[in-house]
């Protein structure tokens, strides 16, 4: 069987915009990591860039369970002799929550050349304002794959309708 690979034509990369106000980090890392690769599609090939871009608003509120956010360490070594440098995830979160978002995406992408393609796909801000108007983000509901169709248990959209004038019946 060969491998599938989905034709320049076929691929098409959409934008969505989530929101990360009280969502976990790690399921929020997750989620976006299946959109960026592409994993969500029918065309989905393991070894070409056939995802979406993501728009990660209100970073600032992200939420880690348990005692994580006190306990949880953020290491970097500067590659000279006795330079590593630990930072608190608490720290973290508070000066740079954009940081955290993107650790936790990349960690959850292939460590490729493609994995690095990818992370670009990605858009991380702090608060509510972005900057990607222009590419129409579409909304996405965590929980939800992007373009699925609303729960069975919720009400469905109602449309209102154009009234038409009466006609009365003539006898």
């Amino acid at each position: 069987m060969k491998t599938y690979t989905p034709k320049p034509k076929d691929i098409e990369h959409r934008w969505w915009l989530v929101d990360a106000q009280g969502v976990t980090l790690g399921r929020l890392a997750s989620q976006v990591a299946q959109i960026i690769r592409g994993k969500h599609k029918p065309t989905w090939a393991p070894h070409l860039d056939v995802g979406d871009h993501v728009v990660v608003i209100n970073a600032a509120g992200i939420r880690l369970t348990g005692a994580k956010r006190e306990q949880k360490v953020w290491y970097r070594h500067s590659q000279y002799p006795g330079g590593l440098r630990t930072i608190p995830y608490d720290r973290l979160l508070s000066e740079r929550p954009d940081l955290a978002v993107e650790k936790a995406v990349r960690g959850m992408l292939p460590k490729t050349r493609l994995g690095r393609k990818l992370i670009r796909k990605l858009h991380v801000y702090a608060g509510p304002e972005h900057t990607h108007q222009g590419q129409r983000p579409e909304p996405l509901e965590l929980g939800r794959a992007p373009g699925a169709a609303a729960p069975a248990g919720s009400a469905p959209e109602v449309k209102p309708e154009k009234s038409e004038p009466e006609k009365s019946e003539k006898e």
